[in-house]
């Protein structure tokens, strides 16, 4: 049994275990669902350290099985350094989540004011069971298993949403629900069309990923099916027109959904671009490169200028998260070596910074009772931990030199600076604005004069400081060495253009130098 197949089940057994504790061991099921989580994290270590970044084969840990040979599907499962990245985060965030959120939710009767009532077994077991279906996504090498994850998962996040959040939860979930299954069903005709063109190519139906790369597919059809799921992908990042659960997804979730949602959930849309858009439609990804660089671009300056203006942290949290997607998205459609690194690296360090923002948020709102910013001050006089990690977070999120979000923004910015200069000029500036929401909602609601209901704060408890510690070392370590990172994904993000066809851009001083010096020109190239 591969690894990979084995990430997926311990997660679904937790669930189940979970699920089936007494109803008034509570204790008893929050400790199986951290040890489930823990474990998966642990198997995820031995993925990474047992992967060779310099192997021939595209992925590794490949497991096939015939499912429904019939159509052409199997049980195939594989990773790459991109997926590897992504089977990290989400197993390092899942444990994170549920110790840092071990009293988010209580049962009826019994719950503190400002915790949410409901089943506690029931939302640690759905927690455990979004984790595999994350999983699941990451590691699929079949194009309709890839499918079954990415429409399952929408479950457990409706029920995480609707059932145990907060405000208008019902509307959030619902809304979420709507987007997401409209993006799926429009997938499912490009899916439907996929399976066609393969019937076609290889005289019988055939979804398995790495066969697919070497279908000819007329450029028409590619556009067709490539806006198809671009769509899909785009709702579920989501980039800028089709953004607006987000915001409402995130202020009315607890923050241990909120950070699952938008840390890792959000990156399957992402990801689903650099592993499906761009190999199997190369010809329709590099055409509508521009456009979709143009709607980055906007989703970039939108999602900054808005998240200034909100008053509602969980909220805010989820345009800056807009404007993230907007680089991330930027920095796969510029279609060189050098953005599609920083865009995948991204991906990490917007999974962790945002976990970091949302948990530590989420303890200064259970005890003020409130999201909004103006109900805080002061907060540095009376709970200064938990001011000082909430400025650390803050500047991860506006990628400050230190943190692993800097080295994952300069690389998408100098990387798009090769092929489109005047973007990636014009982008930088959106750095200004990140530093405005960034340092003015810091500035309101942790320094200044304390205000009468932060005035009873108590700083975090041990429990509390720990569930963060993971997050701050990662952050910080992979800024100062991100080598154990980028030796992941290069060769992969090199993979995929290759697939694509993509050359990276002449370096502009080896085209200056070549009218006068031929020679120097090619040993500068060489280099």
């Amino acid at each position: 049994m591969s690894i990979l197949t084995i990430l997926g089940i311990i997660p679904l057994v937790g669930s189940v275990i979970v699920g089936f504790t007494p109803t008034k061991d509570v204790a008893r099921a929050k400790i199986i669902a951290l040890v489930f989580a823990v474990a998966t994290f642990v198997v995820a270590v031995v993925a990474v350290v047992g992967f060779d970044p310099n192997s021939a084969e595209p992925f590794q840990y490949v497991a096939q099985h015939d499912w429904i040979p019939a159509l052409g599907i199997s049980f195939a499962v594989g990773v790459d350094g991109i997926g590897l990245i992504l089977v990290f985060l989400a197993t390092l965030l899942v444990p994170v989540v549920i110790w840092a959120g071990w009293n988010d939710v209580e049962e009826a009767g019994e719950q503190s004011p400002g915790q949410t009532q409901g089943n506690v077994r029931g939302y640690f077991a759905l927690m455990l069971v979004l984790e595999a279906m994350m999983i699941g996504v990451f590691v699929s090498l079949d194009v309709v298993l890839f499918y079954i994850f990415f429409e399952v998962i929408l479950i457990p996040v409706y029920f995480m949403i609707g059932r145990y959040g907060t405000g208008r939860r019902t509307y959030a979930a619902v809304k979420f629900l709507v987007y997401s299954l409209l993006g799926g069903l429009i997938m499912l005709a490009a899916l439907a069309g996929l399976w066609y063109v393969s019937l076609q190519n290889f005289g019988g139906a055939n979804m398995y990923f790495p066969d697919l790369l070497s279908m000819d597919i007329d450029p028409t059809v590619q556009g067709w099916l490539f806006w198809g799921f671009f769509i899909a992908f785009a709702i579920k990042a989501p980039l800028w027109p089709v953004h607006t659960w987000l915001p409402d997804a995130a202020g009315s979730s607890t923050p241990g959904t909120a950070t699952l949602l938008i840390g890792v959930l959000d990156k399957i849309g992402t990801f689903g671009m650099l592993r499906l858009c761009l190999p199997l439609f190369p010809e329709a990804s590099q055409q509508y490169a521009p456009v979709i660089i143009a709607i980055s671009v906007i989703g970039i300056f939108y999602g900054a200028l808005v998240a200034i203006g909100q008053s509602d942290m969980k909220r805010m949290f989820g345009y800056v998260s807009i404007s993230h997607f907007g680089f991330m998205t930027m920095g796969i459609f510029a279609f060189t070596s050098v953005a599609q690194t920083g865009a995948t690296f991204y991906m990490l360090g917007h999974g962790l910074s945002t976990a970091m923002l949302f948990l530590v948020a989420g303890y200064l709102i259970s005890r003020r009772k409130s999201a909004q910013v103006t109900d805080f001050g002061g907060v540095v006089n009376v709970a200064p931990v938990a001011a000082g990690l909430f400025l650390i977070a803050g500047l991860s999120a506006l990628a400050l030199p230190g943190f692993m979000t800097f080295q994952a923004e300069f690389l998408v910015l100098v990387g798009t600076f090769e092929r489109y200069a005047w973007v990636a000029a014009f982008s930088t500036l959106a750095i200004i604005l990140a530093a405005l929401y960034i340092l003015f909602m810091y500035q309101r609601s942790m320094t200044g004069p304390t205000s009468e209901g932060v005035k009873g704060f108590k700083d975090l408890n041990f429990r509390e400081r720990w569930a963060i510690a993971p997050l701050v070392v990662v952050l910080i370590g992979l800024g100062f060495y991100p080598s154990p990172a980028m030796n992941v994904i290069n060769p992969a993000v090199e993979r995929t253009m290759e697939w694509v066809g993509a050359t990276n851009p002449p370096p502009a001083i080896a085209d200056a130098t070549a009218e006068a010096t031929p020679s120097d020109s090619v040993e500068g190239s060489a280099r």
